[in-house]
């Protein structure tokens, strides 16, 4: 329908030009004399010139689009150039060119604005270059320029949409802090440790195939010798570093700082030597197993700058799945959320019944207070041994200060 009445106006202004070039000449001749004849030979070189842009191809232009990076971090800056081309050096009265923003990206601060008018007449190519700040977090598609042109009376108009794709990807920024593991637990007893091997070397338990990895020194020879196969020691596992984060993907107006921090932890537990994983499920699923090289982290921060709060079941209804279950009893579960509830805690100290061992952290505002029935929430779960931090976030969600007292 709207194409209809944009190719119905087009005709509507053909005809009006056509009337006032006719009225013009209509005049002229039965009124006669100088000034009649002046006003229509005045009129008729711009009625021509409305006739021949009608006939102009515009859609014969070349436009593309250049942007700085294909890949930014929250915080940086997007620098777009855009390029017209034609072949054909007609006459151009003014042309209006826009690089058209979807509705995320015309939420960004511009240095400046992604459309420009030009005064082209006989120029071939024009080009200008615009600056976006604060790029909002996702994947986002650049995917059309919209060039417009007219006569100088607004008679004749003509606009073309060129299709043309950029696609970059803008990452949650990252917070730096430090990564402490907790105390490592022995099935003998307890002691704390910063050491980066996750076994006792001292307690072989049985034998297995060699894997890539594995030391020299844990080499079973006389297995090896029987089965004509390498195969090493099976050592007792302690509690290791090793952590599993869930992302709490329930709609949330903290959920950008839920993302940064989430973000901003896996770094900081990478960079320990710890081996991460993360649970993020939502209209989609992602399951990412422990593992500590960077395309594994690459992975998850790709992950993280598209990910968006669409989960249409609480968390505490997703614990009960058995999607959340880790095979190793060791591995600490982090739950990363800007609410508590009662079914929640209830699923919490369900858990810690089954050994799993969970860490809490809530995502707060920091204009917002813990609720009385949060505070009593959070004193109910420490009693079950689950820790439990209150994180304050700034609004622009770049920075996080532990709450010390909730």
């Amino acid at each position: 329908m709207k194409e209809f009445y944009k190719k119905l106006r087009a005709v509507w202004k053909l005809v009006s030009l056509l009337f006032l070039t006719l009225a013009a000449f209509s005049y002229a001749m039965f009124q006669g004399g100088f000034v009649s004849w002046f006003l229509f030979y005045s009129f008729f070189p711009f009625a021509v010139y409305s006739l021949l842009l009608l006939l102009y191809p515009i859609r014969s232009f070349m436009a593309s689009r250049t942007v700085s990076q294909e890949q930014y971090t929250v915080g940086q800056r997007l620098i777009g150039m855009i390029t017209i081309k034609r072949r054909f050096p007609f006459p151009l009265f003014y042309l209006l060119v826009e690089d058209e923003m979807t509705e995320k990206l015309q939420g960004s601060k511009k240095v400046s604005e992604p459309k420009k008018l030009f005064f082209p007449w006989f120029k071939r190519r024009v080009s200008f270059s615009y600056v976006l700040l604060e790029l909002p977090r996702g994947e986002h598609q650049l995917s059309a320029i919209r060039i417009r042109t007219g006569d100088f009376f607004g008679l004749i108009e003509k606009e073309v949409t060129f299709e043309v794709e950029n696609t970059f990807l803008v990452y949650p920024p990252f917070v730096n802090f430090r990564y402490y593991p907790q105390q490592r637990r022995f099935e003998q007893g307890s002691a704390s440790t910063v050491a980066n091997y996750l076994h006792d070397s001292t307690m072989a338990v049985g034998i297995r195939e060699y894997q890539a990895g594995d030391k020299l020194s844990w080499i079973d020879w006389k297995a090896t010798a029987r089965r004509d196969s390498i195969m090493t020691k099976e050592f007792e596992q302690m509690q290791s570093h090793d952590v599993v984060i869930i992302l709490d993907r329930v709609k949330s107006d903290m959920f950008e700082s839920i993302v940064t921090y989430t973000a901003s932890f896996i770094r900081a537990i990478m960079k320990s030597g710890a081996r991460v994983g993360l649970i993020s499920i939502g209209s989609d699923r992602h399951i990412f197993p422990l593992q500590s090289d960077e395309e594994h982290g690459r992975n998850m921060f790709y992950h993280l700058a598209k990910v968006d709060c669409d989960s249409k079941e609480p968390l505490s209804t997703l614990l009960e799945k058995d999607v959340f279950k880790t095979e190793m009893k060791q591995v600490t579960n982090i739950i990363v959320t800007s609410q508590l509830t009662l079914d929640f805690a209830r699923r919490l100290e369900y858990l810690v019944k089954l050994q799993q061992s969970y860490m809490l952290f809530v995502i707060k505002s920091v204009h917002d207070k813990t609720l009385n029935e949060e505070k009593v929430l959070i004193e109910r779960l420490k009693k079950r041994h689950i820790d439990v931090k209150v994180i304050s976030s700034r609004d622009d969600g770049r920075g996080y200060k532990e709450v010390r007292e909730v």
